[in-house]
């Protein structure tokens, strides 16, 4: 996953939204915002920087070459 590019998720940012440990566990962001969090790193990373567990934001509207998606889904019950 990381060293590719970029992976858009569906959270929303918040800077103070890790603050309380009870949303570290599969962390789904705040319900609006105006930024979406971005995971891992990509091609065009430092490769100290690179790992999974980045976490950036940008505006939903932002486009760049190193930025992408992964599909996923919830695990049934």
């Amino acid at each position: 996953m990381a060293g590719n590019v970029y992976q858009w998720v569906a959270d929303w940012y918040s800077e103070t939204y890790y603050q309380s440990k009870s949303t570290w566990r599969n962390p789904t962001g705040p319900d609006s915002g105006q930024e979406r969090v971005l995971r891992g790193d990509s091609w065009a990373s430092f490769i100290d920087n690179v790992r999974s567990s980045s976490r950036d934001r940008r505006d939903p509207a932002t486009t760049y070459d190193n930025i992408g998606f992964r599909c996923a889904t919830s695990q049934a019950p």
